[in-house]
């Protein structure tokens, strides 16, 4: 497990004679508003855990201070009170016991800085919640910081995977290199990410955050950075955007092709769809993908519905393949590659780079593996029961 140079740490937070948070580096509020910023953080902090992704607490309270890195205790205090499902600002406003066009205003800004969902509905806007991750972090491109990236470090090793990783069913799921399956085998179209991008009407590419992230710490890859895919069913969806680069369909096509050839790992949404982005990532800095590997929880992602298999005759026991391989799956004890099917995640970045074709992927036999729920409401739904949490407060 990594650890985190003391030194720089967020500064703890404390307290003063009157009870105040003192945050250094924190937002600047008055004294009568620092006084409610621990009640204000905690309250949200637990809205959000309320959330099938989750948001579970630390000893340290490390989590408060994320979150007062990037509301004030005026938004926090209207997030805690929203709903996934999107409402207009008078509704979240008399929850809150605040003027609703105050609420409007504060809503308008905290959709702005990425931080809940907003879209138009009849005549108004309409505003919902935002889990933590998947969700308003990853929209936090244009504010990440060396600060914020060590406070997400912190919480990340203190929780060991930020409670996004022990939870069932996996926020993510792993997707095979399609040139990795042989040709006879069927490929449903939630198994291919060129199928994805295929029947998408517009496409963006944004910094993978993770990256982002690890370098701001200290750590990470030489992994190329900007290849996080996202895409909408409409046109233009991200012209106007600050964390996306709007790109054609043949740009996100080579951009999934340069991410297979740099090895990385291919993961969406943990069900059959609609889907909207493709993570091309690495076990050294993927938040979810580091839950395999560094934390050592194996239901961290779903796997794909295939596996990697040798053709002994055809393997040369070059090793070409371990390096390749960021989970451990394969080693050549006796000059053959050998596959450790519990350790295989059927990404197939290993068959991509045998120089004799020995590696491919094959479907795993039935029930191997758990089928993806339909669609985001069922993964919800089937999370929250797993997790022991009621979503009728927060829908």
């Amino acid at each position: 497990m990594r650890s985190i140079d003391k030194a720089w740490q967020w500064p703890a937070i404390v307290l003063d004679c009157s009870g105040a948070w003192d945050i250094p580096g924190g937002h600047d509020h008055n004294k009568e508003d620092a006084r409610m910023e621990p009640d204000v953080y905690r309250r949200l902090a637990q809205r959000l855990d309320a959330l099938p992704n989750g948001y579970p607490p630390t000893e340290s309270g490390v989590e408060l201070r994320v979150l007062a890195k990037l509301f004030t205790p005026e938004e926090a205090g209207l997030a805690a009170t929203m709903r996934l499902t999107r409402e207009p600002a008078a509704a979240i406003a008399e929850r809150a016991g605040i003027d609703s066009k105050v609420a409007y205003r504060t809503l308008k800004g905290m959709a702005r800085k990425g931080l809940i969902r907003i879209k138009r509905g009849k005549g108004e806007l309409l505003f919902g919640l935002m889990p933590f991750a998947v969700g308003f972090y990853e929209e936090q491109l244009p504010r990440l910081d060396a600060e914020l990236a060590l406070l997400v470090e912190e919480y990340f090793q203190e929780t060991g995977g930020a409670g996004i990783s022990s939870s069932t069913p996996a926020m993510q799921r792993v997707i095979p290199v399609e040139e990795s399956i042989p040709f006879e085998l069927e490929i449903f179209p939630h198994e291919r990410a060129s199928d994805l991008i295929e029947h998408a009407k517009s496409w963006g590419v944004r910094d993978c955050i993770c990256r982002v992230q690890q370098r701001l710490v200290g750590e990470g890859c030489d992994h190329p950075v900007e290849n996080c895919l996202v895409f909408a069913p409409v046109e233009g969806a991200f012209d106007h955007s600050q964390v996306d680069r709007a790109i054609t369909k043949e740009e996100a096509l080579q951009i999934l092709h340069e991410a297979e050839d740099a090895g990385l790992v291919h993961s969406t949404g943990n069900y059959v769809g609609p889907h909207n982005y493709i993570c091309n990532c690495c076990t050294c800095c993927c938040g979810i993908l580091r839950g395999v590997a560094e934390f050592g929880i194996p239901t961290a992602v779903a796997k794909a519905d295939f596996r990697a298999v040798v053709d002994a005759e055809a393997c040369i026991a070059c090793g070409d393949c371990i390096a390749r391989c960021q989970f451990g799956a394969l080693a050549v004890p006796d000059d053959v590659c050998v596959v450790d099917e519990v350790r295989c995640v059927g990404c197939g970045v290993c068959a991509t780079v045998c120089p004799t074709d020995a590696l491919s992927l094959v479907r795993r036999e039935p029930g191997e593996v758990p089928p993806p729920p339909a669609d985001v409401r069922e993964w919800g739904a089937r999370r929250a029961k797993a997790r022991g949490i009621s979503l009728a407060e927060v829908l």
